[in-house]
């Protein structure tokens, strides 16, 4: 069993920093920060051309800090993809905030990422929590703002007055992260504002965690897009098995759990219908992933207040 996900590219060689083509190389991590919901993940997944961020409509998606790496010929970009910005109100919520506030401390630059759709300018900003993490910060923050693609251009030009003036930005990009309007100009800015360094990971690898991660992600992914109201936020998944087969399918047993004996049946549905849907997805998803495929067995458990419980989080890998 892999700890990394590997993929094909990335040309980085050697261990050191020498100039290649006349530059150094750089390389350094770029945290995207912004409040729930404005496409962090998407765009993400947009650098790195692969999905590594489960991604849906619902905000707080994103729980934990998901790493991804994209390396070229003169840099390493370590993009820290974190929980949207939120005052919380339970104890995953303020795991989730630790996870945040630690990406921001070790980014060499960030990446304030703002919805064109509900910008938030006026009063509004002065009280968001993700654009009160910006005061007293050090380093370079450059604003996107996303999801230009819904919205007429002449509407943009208020925000990026407004966000111009409310804070010094380095740059501002006016982007789409799921059409991928304008987000190699985020790249060809980032870059130059990463120190000169040698790779800090190997070139060959995109993420540093594990396939067995990335299945119980998956899975999440599913809930979050084939279930409403709270049952999406009262679920987490740990996989409790991953065995790779020389022969036929690997098997990846998971168990799915809410807090209540209501939220299970719902879960699971009339005869089982609605576990099986997201099943179904979830295996096919994973097996595009890992590119081999796979017998995914799930089990919907009940798991009173797991949200409250610190021991529980920290099996789940929500603390230290």
């Amino acid at each position: 069993m892999t700890d990394e996900i590997s993929m094909d590219g990335g040309v980085a060689e050697g261990n050191d920093a020498a100039p290649r083509n006349g530059h150094p190389f750089r390389a350094g991590y770029v945290t995207i920060m912004g409040e729930p919901n404005v496409g962090k993940s998407t765009l993400m997944n947009r650098f790195l051309n692969q999905k590594i961020s489960i991604v849906s409509s619902k905000p707080q998606t994103t729980r934990h800090r998901i790493l991804g790496i994209l390396t070229d010929d003169d840099s390493q970009i370590v993009f820290l993809d974190t929980p949207g910005i939120i005052k919380p109100k339970y104890l995953l919520q303020e795991a989730m905030m630790q996870f945040a506030t630690r990406a921001i401390a070790d980014a060499d630059v960030l990446l304030f990422m703002v919805d064109a759709l509900d910008p938030k300018t006026g009063s509004d900003l002065a009280h968001a929590e993700a654009f009160q993490k910006l005061r007293d910060l050090a380093k370079p923050v450059l604003l996107v703002i996303n999801k230009v693609d819904a919205i007429q251009k002449p509407l943009l030009l208020p925000i990026i007055d407004f966000y111009a003036k409310a804070f010094p930005f380095r740059e501002i990009f006016p982007v789409s992260a799921l059409t991928g309007e304008a987000t190699n100009a985020i790249l060809g800015a980032v870059r130059p504002l990463l120190p000169s360094h040698p790779p800090l990971y190997p070139p060959d690898i995109i993420s540093e965690q594990s396939e067995r991660f990335f299945a119980s992600e998956i899975i999440r992914e599913k809930v979050f897009l084939g279930c409403h109201e709270e049952i999406p936020y009262a679920t987490t998944v740990e996989v409790i098995d991953f065995k790779e087969r020389e022969r036929g399918k690997w098997f990846i047993a998971a168990e799915i759990y809410v807090e209540r004996d209501s939220q299970k049946g719902i879960l699971i549905g009339k005869k089982g219908a609605k576990l099986k849907e997201i099943g179904g997805q979830a295996r096919r998803d994973i097996e595009n992933f890992i590119g081999h495929p796979v017998f995914l067995d799930l089990k919907v458990k009940v798991r009173e207040k797991w949200r409250e419980d610190a021991g529980w989080l920290k099996r789940l890998g929500y603390g230290e």
